[in-house]
């Protein structure tokens, strides 16, 4: 027997999380001197951490050491379950070396039990859409073979599009080089940002203006939408009113899409920084960017 567990950096509202019975592990982040476990918006305050960002405050997000990992672990081994973790992007994090390491160290004490990871090469709700449909398999009688199988496919059909306000931010968390991050905040360039096959952020298209970087997107999504099985989720990191804005022009065209909107968590909103807006949603095949 396994358990399905995830992580709150594919931002799966707790709502929803709790609705799905999925378990989860809260990924660490700082500011103002202190350090907070995201809980998937449950009791995060959200207005505090984006007005400090405002004001100038520099947060810090980190990896989980082994010793967390194995106590993670070890609460499911010791009941005797093996544990099926559907990720975020491993591209982004040096996190799931201290994994590896805490499975390790758990082999000679559970000999029988095992934790397989499913890399969603994705971040944000890009990760938490497969997070969700691992679920929803795992609730309706699959087996871990068939979620994996399942997984493997629809990882290719996640769209991942948005924006930020300051390139600084992606420059600060190592995301993007000085000098891309320089000449978009000089020439006021709003680059639409993407997650490629290897679960790394890439540039999609360059554009002049952020107002024109959000009807590029809706029209990707206009476009490229597949149906309505699964929803369209518009991000905000403290920027409701373009969020809103950018759910409407998507809701002109396709008015049979299911949107979620939803608040970027700090975890993400650490290294995307205020202003940031994206899209997720199901389509034939992920973006493909401009630079490999």
């Amino acid at each position: 027997m396994s358990v399905l567990i995830c992580d709150a950096d594919g931002e799966l509202w707790y709502t929803r999380q709790e609705e799905l019975k999925l378990d989860y592990i809260a990924m660490p982040y700082s500011y103002n001197n202190k350090v907070y476990y995201y809980d998937l918006g449950k009791h995060t305050d959200f207005e505090e951490f984006y007005n400090a960002v405002r004001g100038g405050e520099i947060p810090k997000t980190m990896a989980l050491n082994p010793d967390e990992y194995v106590e993670i672990l070890e609460k499911y081994y010791s009941r005797g379950e093996d544990v099926l973790y559907v990720s975020f992007s491993h591209a982004m994090s040096g996190t799931f070396e201290h994994l590896n390491t805490a499975i390790n160290r758990l082999k000679d004490k559970y000999p029988k039990r095992k934790c397989t990871v499913f890399d969603t090469k994705s971040i944000c709700m890009g990760a938490g859409i497969q997070m969700e449909y691992a679920a929803e398999l795992k609730n309706a009688g699959a087996s871990d073979k068939e979620i994996l199988a399942k997984l493997d496919k629809f990882r290719d059909r996640v769209a991942v599009y948005f924006v930020v306000d300051d390139l600084m931010h992606l420059k600060r968390g190592g995301r993007l080089s000085g000098v891309a991050a320089f000449a978009g905040t000089l020439l006021s360039l709003k680059p639409i940002l993407t997650v490629d096959e290897k679960g790394s952020l890439k540039v999609l298209e360059k554009v002049s203006g952020k107002r024109k970087a959000l009807r590029k997107m809706a029209d990707k999504v206009i476009a490229d939408l597949t149906g309505t099985e699964f929803s369209v989720y518009v991000m905000d990191a403290d920027s409701p009113e373009e969020g809103d804005a950018l759910a409407e022009m998507i809701k002109e065209k396709r008015p049979e899409a299911k949107i979620v909107r939803q608040t970027v968590g700090p975890v993400i909103g650490a290294h995307c920084g205020p202003g940031t807006i994206g899209v997720i949603f199901v389509a034939d095949q992920r973006p493909i960017p401009l630079e490999k």
